[in-house]
């Protein structure tokens, strides 16, 4: 039999789909549904790797998690990773496929695809009972539509219902609901059963005349106000926004245990991957996690995290253009704390050979750890097991860089010269003991008096905020209807809204 499906498309990037997804995921399987999550194509220099090996968007990864099975390549068939503005690696079913300029990708290359991601699709839908897809982008990009493969190509391949999710936080939501209608086909129209707001502050009830006015104009309904909730440190697609911004982002935490704060400073660098692996650390009590560009950001850290990159050599110019590298070089030499992971660890070695990633050949790196890093055709996917600091630790690797160690302390793949550390595995943060661990040697390298918390599970705490998705859905959602619509399929005899209407 096959399950039901549904498409959760958004009237722009980051309106809020990927936790939307989540939470219908969260939703279902809390009502004994078994479903599972889609995204045909993804764009994201944030990924994970299965455990069969395959590298997945880590938005699908933890959307997997959010409808309690194990994540697969058959959740996200075609995985984009830019490399500059203009090109990305192609990483099909978990493996990279080549290189693309986004002409030659959009030109050809993304149709010759869309095979494999409705297949991807079907398969799911043969196994369980649900299977909410999530979009990418806005699906009115009409210049993009004619190779579209994840938004309206595949909802009309699959005859899937389309739900419109627009961040009213932004403003201008109701613009953007009817703008996105009414710019689509007459045949993808058919498919959009209506609209989600999401990120609402404030009574409800001001804004359900607008809700009713767009249901005069469109012909569809809207099934929900989300309200605008904070402290959701759930996993976001694109760490390139953060890095390209030059912002510096603060989080949240609960009081220290102990006497003391302990401040984490992490180097937004050029197309940083996998800045996720830092989240576990802003999930300890007493621990201020920032995003830095400038080298006098780092005085007052007491550690500094270079993470992982889709540019090991770029981010190394980057450091040292900005001065960052200094900053870096004086903290070893003072025996305060660096931790390098993936790109960041290969950064602070002391040489890099890259005939794959930049073709910059022979490059000095900054020499902090007794580590030459050789950039290897194939890919290097793993979810390693291991032991450090006398704990338990796992992980997981996505690398081209093979680390030849030729010194120091061993430290999980790497080394560690005093208090500098370096590792090839992201997720590592997350291994509970292995963290409280690290934060001991941090703090007393750091001279302060912190204490980890002896109970912060982050597995726990991720299942919390799972379940808060979950939440806002069931509260704030019309589920019956969602539900006839994940069951039944587009409802049909909506009208067309003519562009430029009314």
């Amino acid at each position: 039999m096959r399950g039901g499906g549904l498409l959760v498309a958004g009237t722009t990037s980051d309106a809020g789909k990927s936790v939307v997804t989540a939470g219908i995921c969260r939703w279902l399987v809390r009502q004994g549904v078994k479903v599972a999550p889609f995204k045909g194509q993804n764009m994201s220099l944030n990924s994970y790797v299965t455990r069969e090996g395959a590298e997945i968007g880590r938005a699908q990864a933890m959307q997997a998690q959010a409808a309690r099975v194990e994540p697969s390549a058959l959740m996200n068939p075609v995985l984009l990773k830019p490399g500059s503005d203009r090109s990305s690696q192609v990483v099909l079913m978990g493996r990279p496929v080549g290189e693309l300029s986004a002409r030659g990708y959009h030109g050809g290359r993304q149709q010759a695809l869309f095979g494999t991601v409705v297949e991807c699709l079907e398969e799911l839908r043969a196994t369980h009972d649900a299977v909410v897809c999530e979009g990418a982008g806005s699906p009115a990009e009409i210049n993009l539509r004619r190779n579209d493969i994840v938004n309206m190509g595949i909802a009309r391949a699959a005859r899937l219902p389309v739900l419109v999710v627009g961040d009213i936080d932004r403003g201008g939501v109701f613009a953007q609901f009817f703008g996105t209608t009414a710019l689509l086909a007459a045949e993808d129209q058919e498919l959009v059963a209506g609209y989600l707001v999401n990120k609402f502050r404030g009574d409800v009830t001001l804004l359900e005349p607008g809700l009713d006015m767009l249901r005069d104009l469109t012909g569809r309904r809207a099934f929900g106000v989300l309200p605008y909730a904070h402290g959701l440190g759930i996993d976001e697609e694109d760490g390139l926004r953060v890095s390209l911004r030059g912002a510096v982002r603060e989080s949240v935490v609960a009081p220290p245990v102990g006497e003391d704060v302990l401040r984490v400073a992490v180097c937004a660098v050029p197309l940083m991957s996998n800045f996720t692996d830092v989240d576990a650390l802003a999930a300890e009590p007493g621990v201020i996690v920032r995003f830095v560009d400038r080298p006098e950001e780092l005085a007052d850290a007491d550690l500094v995290v270079v993470p992982g990159t889709r540019g090991t050599v770029k981010a190394l110019a980057w450091l040292r253009e900005r001065g960052l590298a200094d900053a870096l070089v004086r903290r070893a030499a003072e025996g305060r704390p660096v931790l390098g992971v993936c790109g960041g660890f290969q950064v602070l070695g002391e040489h890099i050979h890259d005939d794959v990633e930049s073709r910059a050949g022979e490059v000095a790196g900054l020499g902090l750890l007794p580590v030459r890093v050789r950039f290897a055709p194939e890919k290097t996917l793993a979810r390693p097991v291991g032991e450090a600091l006398g704990e338990p630790v796992e992980g997981y690797e996505i690398h081209h860089g093979v680390a030849d160690v030729r010194g120091g302390e061993a430290f999980l793949d790497g080394c560690r010269v005093g208090a500098v550390w370096g590792t090839h595995w992201h997720g590592s943060l997350e291994s509970d003991g292995f963290r409280r661990a690290f934060l001991r040697e941090v703090a007393a390298a750091a001279g302060r008096r912190f204490v980890p918390a002896p109970d912060t599970s982050f597995a726990a705490l991720r299942e919390e905020q799972l379940d808060r998705l979950g939440d806002l859905i069931e509260r704030h959602a019309d589920t019956d209807a969602l539900w006839k619509l994940i069951e039944s399929g587009p409802p049909g005899g909506l009208p067309f809204i003519a562009p430029g209407a009314p």
